[in-house]
């Protein structure tokens, strides 16, 4: 069984992103096309500061078995994933993502049965995707989790932020939020999904595509954006606290229950399941043929789903229905609460 430094040489052997420039002993440092000065290695990484006028964006998230994954789950999906959801985080701020540091708690068998071999697999790939160079991390024996931080730039004056949303702004949400909830009930057995369907909730449950293009697209055409991991009610209430707003929702504009599947089961999914990882943003009315067809050229569904209002009981979220009534939220789960 190899030990954890042979661990950590043989992942480094496997990495991620240009090498470094060699660190000279002048205090004369040319920084490498990406900017990373000294990588994985010593006692911490050297990047060089961002471009004159951006800033660095940084986010860190964890994922522990059993909260956020299966111990069955995939490795190679698993890996994936967990790079993903953090770079959704940059998507979310419309940054444009270039390192990542990785700490990993894991057990023996884990190590010496190739099972992280696998998992760093899936990393490389949701990496080099999207132009992440991995600069350093943590190895340590335990239940398993991993934690993942990863830096961007992004200009200050363009990053996207919850709080600036503005009265009667459209809201809308991208590509096929509800599915990854959907799929967990089913893998949990609560529910049976038409085969036909269980690829499609496979696919956004374990391997979600952090929308990237589409947030450096919307810095400065969106007024506000987050990503949705918690649940669509829970997430847009963010935005309505933190930019002093009420939101109403239309329910014939939010995206329709695939065939087969109850609607009652499905909205309960898309406003309260989490772990899309799609962008929740606001926009105002004259934003709205430039998104279409922003929609066009990125391939990706944008569903205008209500929109933003002056009240006096900011953070509140209406649900309409087709009669113009609202439907009761009261007993309806709005999102995923790690202490609830």
């Amino acid at each position: 069984m190899a030990g954890e430094f042979a661990l950590i040489e043989r992942l480094l052997g496997q990495r991620l992103g240009p090498s470094p420039v060699a660190l000279p002993t002048s205090s004369s440092v040319t920084p490498a096309a990406d900017g990373l000065l000294l990588g994985p290695g010593d006692d911490c990484a050297l990047i060089a500061p961002p471009a004159i006028g951006d800033a660095w964006a940084i986010s860190t998230d964890m994922l522990i078995e059993g909260t956020h994954f299966l111990g069955a789950d995939n490795p190679e999906d698993l890996g994936w994933k967990t790079l993903a959801v953090n770079l959704s985080d940059l998507a979310a701020m419309g940054a444009q993502p270039r390192y990542a540091t990785l700490a990993m708690a894991l057990s023996s068998d884990d190590n010496s049965q190739g099972w992280i071999d696998r998992f760093f697999s899936g990393f490389q790939q949701c990496a080099a995707q999207f132009g992440v160079t991995l600069i350093g991390g943590d190895t340590t024996r335990g239940t398993r989790s991993f934690c993942v931080t990863v830096f961007g730039t992004v200009s200050p004056s363009r990053a996207l932020r919850r709080s600036g949303a503005q009265a009667d702004d459209d809201i809308w949400i991208s590509g096929h939020p509800g599915l990854a909830a959907l799929g967990l009930q089913h893998k949990l057995g609560n529910i049976t999904l038409p085969d036909a369907l269980v690829a499609s909730c496979d696919q956004a449950l374990h391997h979600p595509q952090p929308r990237v293009a589409l947030g450096m697209a919307l810095a400065g055409l969106a007024h506000s954006c987050l990503d949705v991991s918690d649940g669509l009610l829970q997430d847009l209430r963010h935005i309505t606290q933190a930019s002093d707003l009420t939101a109403e929702l239309k329910q014939s504009a939010l995206p329709g229950a695939p065939q087969n599947v109850q609607e009652t089961l499905w909205q309960a999914c898309l406003l309260g399941g989490g772990d899309d990882y799609e962008l929740l943003f606001s926009a105002p009315a004259s934003a709205r043929q430039t998104l279409h067809t922003l929609s066009q050229q990125l391939d990706l569904p944008l569903h205008r789903i209500g929109n933003m209002q002056k009240g006096d009981n900011q953070g509140t979220i209406h649900l309409i229905n087709d009669q113009g009534q609202p439907i009761d939220l009261t007993h309806m789960r709005s999102g995923f609460d790690h202490f609830a």
